[in-house]
């Protein structure tokens, strides 16, 4: 794959080496950017709408300045997004040369057709910027046949939200195991008419990605290490009976089947539930008072652990490649090289973005802006975190749709193990055509 990509050796060091020091705030200019006419070359930075984005503009002026690039921004919306890389990939433009993309969305397809440039040597190039810096997780969903095609930029993981009044209420420490779990959902709804026990998300595709920390948790995977479908292993029909006996017990009166975030969020901060699986990215809805009437007694804990321990999704939701395509790929690195430096990832991560460097983790600054029992909660789960949280194929809405099914069965009160079987099947059809 990186045959494709020309790389101009002296531009390529000149611009590193502006990123560096620019990442260090000691580089004022630098002529890295400067064409064969004497003048800018314009680097095309295609950008999705988020509050990543929104930071990384404002700092713009001063990437520019430093390396006397001139950045020509496009910014869209996801579904845009997704509709100007199929056109625009497709008919192998080099009209991009930075992309946001979603790893676990779009990044084996984008992979393997030939889309995102090989940055394996770029990664390791400037000890100073630490590629091994960066979490195990997401860098596993970066990565395809062995060579690094992003950079991951935000993560999520999993963690338990859970009401602390309703705990104390039934004598009842944090749940740090799956039967603790169910123990206090149980008596949380049996001691408060007209509150569930617990909630998640319901909707058959929508609930795969908070599932998969149930499914590691409880010793299984979508995948197995051989290629073939394992969503009917033991250990996953435990995973699936388990969650969905959850819901199905203990979960709201007369519960849908097509709850997503929105919905499951509701119930949980409008009092009418005690406990929550779901990504930490969402925590301000649980904690501001504008949007939630428990915000004073919402805490945060690691998933409950399994037979398998506690192993929950540390996922990259957004990442940065170089198209293939681009003639200026060594300055479309220097861009993601300044973008994801342990400089730009602090100030980012303290707006509320959580990144993907451990360093940044540990540093106090980093969680200044959590909640202390969160960045506790995050710090137990990326320590062996999985880096997907729905499987690793290219038709991920179909198999969404397929590995969700026996939730949706189990939720009912259906036969899980038969719907896990089926459902297998189906999956390893779309596994063997890929």
């Amino acid at each position: 794959m990186g045959d494709t990509v020309k790389r101009h050796s002296v531009v390529r060091v000149a611009a590193i080496v502006a990123a560096t020091f620019l990442a260090a705030g000691t580089l004022t200019a630098c002529s890295a950017g400067a064409g064969d006419d004497g003048g800018a070359k314009t680097l095309r930075v295609t950008l999705a709408n988020h509050v990543w984005t929104d930071t990384i503009k404002s700092k713009l002026p001063e990437f520019e300045a430093a390396t006397g690039l001139k950045v020509e921004l496009s910014q869209y919306g996801e579904d845009q997004l997704s509709d100007q890389y199929n056109v625009k990939l497709n008919a192998g433009t080099d009209e991009i040369d930075v992309m946001m993309y979603r790893p676990l969305q779009e990044g084996k397809l984008f992979a393997k057709n030939g889309y995102l440039a090989d940055l394996s040597d770029d990664v390791e190039s400037n000890a100073d910027w630490n590629w091994s810096d960066f979490q195990s997780g997401p860098v596993e969903s970066t990565t395809y046949d062995g060579n690094v095609v992003g950079v991951p930029i935000i993560t999520e993981q999993e963690v338990l939200y859970y009401r602390k009044d309703l705990l104390a209420k039934a004598g009842l420490e944090v749940p740090t195991t799956m039967d603790e779990l169910e123990a206090a959902a149980q008596a949380i709804k049996e001691q408060n008419p007209g509150v569930a026990g617990f909630v998640a998300r319901t909707g058959k595709s929508a609930a795969v990605t908070q599932f998969s920390s149930f499914l590691y948790s409880f010793g299984g995977d979508f995948i197995d290490e051989d290629g073939n479908s394992a969503i009917n292993s033991p250990e996953a029909k435990e995973a699936y009976a388990f969650y969905g006996g959850l819901i199905r017990d203990y979960g709201p009166e007369n519960v849908s089947t097509d709850m997503s975030w929105p919905e499951a969020m509701a119930i949980f901060t409008q009092g009418q539930a005690g406990l929550y699986t779901e990504a930490d990215s969402l925590y301000k809805n649980a904690t501001d008072p504008a949007t939630s009437k428990v915000s004073d007694t919402v805490g945060f804990a690691p998933m409950p652990a399994g037979p398998g321990g506690s192993v929950a999704y540390n996922v990259p939701s957004w990442a940065l490649g170089v198209n293939a395509e681009s003639a200026y790929s060594a300055e479309a690195w220097s861009f993601i090289e300044w973008a994801t430096s342990a400089k730009l990832t602090l100030e980012v991560q303290q707006d509320g973005v959580p990144g993907a460097r451990q360093s940044v983790w540990e540093d106090p600054e980093g969680t200044s802006t959590y909640p202390a029992d969160l960045a506790a909660a995050i710090a137990t789960s990326t320590k062996n975190g999985v880096g997907h949280d729905r499987p690793r194929v290219i038709k991920v809405p179909e198999a969404r749709e397929i590995v969700g099914d026996p939730i949706v069965i189990a939720i009912t009160g259906g036969d899980s193990d038969a719907a896990a079987d089926a459902a297998s099947d189906a999956f390893q059809g779309i596994l063997d055509d890929e």
